[in-house]
C-alpha cells in the first residue's frame, strides 16, 4: 500500500550498511584483515601460476625433503610438493566457506524472519534451533558423515547447519527489538501497513548486525573444515585441504616441520583476518 508522506518523517533513515562497511575497511583492523584474507585468497586463486607442481603429482626421489628453493615448504611422505598442496588447499577451503556460510546465513535469516511474524512458526523454529545447538559441531559432523559419507559435501552441510540457528536467532531478535521502537509505532499510527514497515524500516535496521556475524562465522567455518578433515571426515585424499594437510603432517614433523607449519600458518592467517574484519565492522556499527 502507499503510505502517507508523514510516515517517512517519523522514522530515522535506514541503517547505512554501505557506509559502515567503508568506514570499517578504512580502519587499521579492517584494512589489515581485508589485506590478510585477500592475500591468502589470491594465492589460492592463482595457485596454478605460483607453483609448477600439481598438488597430487608424486615427484621421484623427493620423499620428505626440507624447504628449498625448488620446494618452498618441502615435500610430503608421498613425494608431493607441500607448497602446491597448501595453495590448492586454500582454494578448496575458501570455496566451501564462501558457499556454506552465506547459504546458512540466508536460510537462517529467512527462518528468523518468518518466525518473527508467525507464532506457530516461531515455536517450531526455536525448538529446531535448540536441537541443532544441543550438539557440538564436531559431534554433529561425525553423525552427518556417518549418514552421507565423508567429503566436501559433508563439510558444507555441517557449516550450513551450524550457521542457521545463529543467523535465525540474530535476525529474529533484531526484528523484535526494532519493531518496538517509537518510529515504528508512529508509522503504524499514521497508517503504514505491516509489510511496508517491515520492508522500509525494520529489515534495513535489523540486518546490519548480520555483516559482523558473517565475518565471525567465516572464521569459525575455517576451523570446522580443519577439524573435520583432520579426523578424516572432511575433504578426501588425494585432494588437499588445510585440515587434511595438518593431519598428514603429524607423523612427519621430525623429517619436515614445514609440512605442518605451512597449513597451520594459513589457518591462523584466515582466522585472524576474518576476526579483524568482524571487529572493525562491529566498531564501525557502534560509531554510526
Amino acid at each position: 500500500m502507499d503510505v502517507p508522506v508523514e510516515a517517512a518523517a517519523v522514522a530515522p533513515a535506514p541503517a547505512d550498511t554501505t557506509g559502515s562497511l567503508l568506514r570499517a575497511f578504512r580502519s587499521g583492523q579492517g584494512l589489515a584483515g581485508l589485506i590478510l584474507v585477500g592475500a591468502i585468497a589470491a594465492t589460492g586463486i592463482f595457485a596454478g601460476l605460483l607453483t609448477s607442481y600439481d598438488p597430487i603429482q608424486q615427484i621421484p626421489g623427493a620423499n620428505l625433503l626440507g624447504p628449498s628453493g625448488e620446494h618452498w615448504l618441502g615435500t610430503d611422505h608421498l613425494n608431493r610438493d607441500v607448497f602446491s598442496r597448501v595453495l590448492h588447499g586454500i582454494r578448496i577451503d575458501l570455496l566451501m566457506v564462501f558457499i556454506a556460510v552465506p547459504l546458512g546465513a540466508l536460510i537462517g535469516a529467512l527462518t528468523g524472519l518468518v518466525s518473527s511474524v508467525n507464532a506457530v512458526a516461531d515455536v517450531v523454529a526455536q525448538r529446531a534451533f535448540d536441537l541443532i545447538l544441543a550438539f557440538p559441531a564436531l559431534i554433529f559432523a561425525i553423525a552427518l558423515a556417518a549418514i552421507t559419507g565423508p567429503g566436501a559435501h559433508a563439510v558444507i552441510l555441517v557449516i550450513v547447519a551450524a550457521e542457521i540457528p545463529i543467523f535465525g536467532r540474530q535476525i529474529r531478535t533484531s526484528i523484535l527489538q526494532v519493531r518496538e521502537q517509537p518510529f515504528v509505532e508512529a508509522a503504524e499510527v499514521i497508517g503504514a501497513g505491516p509489510w511496508w514497515i517491515l520492508r522500509k524500516h525494520v529489515l534495513p535496521n535489523a540486518a546490519e548486525p548480520l555483516a559482523v556475524q558473517l565475518a565471525l562465522s567465516m572464521s569459525v567455518a575455517v576451523f570446522i573444515e580443519g577439524a573435520m578433515s583432520f579426523i578424516g571426515i572432511g575433504v578426501r585424499p588425494p585432494d588437499p585441504s588445510l585440515g587434511s594437510l595438518i593431519a598428514e603432517s603429524i607423523g612427519n614433523l621430525d623429517a619436515n616441520a614445514a609440512f605442518a607449519i605451512g597449513p597451520l600458518a594459513v589457518v591462523a592467517g584466515l582466522t585472524l583476518g576474518f576476526l579483524l574484519i568482524a571487529q572493525a565492522l562491529g566498531r564501525a556499527r557502534r560509531m554510526r
